[in-house]
């Protein structure tokens, strides 16, 4: 079983303060581990809004060329300490990055991707796809389609998909299932437009669940139900 797991930079922050909870870090360890020992192949990549959020730099009016290029430097200083955090725990990884960073990571390259993979290593994408006006979500879904992964997995700060933001609207409905049309058409902010144009095309299954609920990862592999499918 090959699956990539997209683990949203919320769910990696202290509520207070942002950044990094290095107890959600160690959390995280636990997940992979398991995952690993029930001989599933990991990939990852992270998310990057503990650092930086879109409508903060919006606010003092950075060129979006500019600010993309910050959220991707973000984006490799959450892979670089999930990676820290599993080597020291046992689990060996690879970062690999869309531009050489060889002091950190190497160039993408999927067969030698597949080679680490097969070695038992946490391959871990960092950069996203190294082009401004993309997201974590379409480096997600390009990467899953690249490696012929069997699932994809969006790991967030709630579980579910809901109607409207659950920590802000009493109100707010979880989502069971919804097709990619829905998402757009309801305006459920789960995935970029083009992520979803891409894994439309390609017929791929995405399931949205909580980092943070015990065994959520798993049972989703297992097909036990705790998750939000969009197809």
């Amino acid at each position: 079983m090959r699956v990539v797991i997209k683990i949203s930079g919320e769910a990696l922050a202290w509520i207070e303060k942002g950044w990094l909870d290095y107890v959600m870090l160690d959390s995280v360890w636990d997940i992979i581990k398991n995952l690993i020992d029930s001989w599933i192949e990991v990939w990852i990549v992270v998310g990057a809004w503990n650092f930086i959020r879109w409508a903060e730099i919006e606010k003092i009016k950075i060129d979006r060329c500019n600010a993309d290029n910050m959220w991707m430097l973000a984006i490799n200083i959450n892979t670089i300490a999930l990676s820290d955090v599993l080597e020291r725990k046992g689990v060996d990884t690879k970062i690999v990055n869309s531009f050489d960073i060889d002091w950190v990571a190497e160039r993408f390259n999927k067969n030698k991707a597949l080679k680490y993979i097969t070695n038992k290593k946490v391959v871990l994408f960092g950069w996203w796809t190294g082009n401004p006006y993309f997201t974590t979500d379409t480096a997600w879904v390009l990467r899953a389609l690249e490696i012929n992964a069997d699932m994809m997995i969006k790991a967030t700060k709630v579980d579910w998909v809901y109607t409207k933001d659950p920590m802000k609207y009493d109100d707010a409905e979880f989502i069971e299932s919804a097709t990619y049309d829905e998402v757009i058409v309801k305006g459920l902010r789960v995935m970029d437009f083009t992520s979803i144009a891409l894994a439309k095309e390609n017929s791929l299954v995405v399931k949205v669940l909580s980092l943070t609920k015990e065994d959520s990862i798993k049972n989703a592999i297992l097909w036990k139900k705790e998750w939000t499918t969009i197809s």
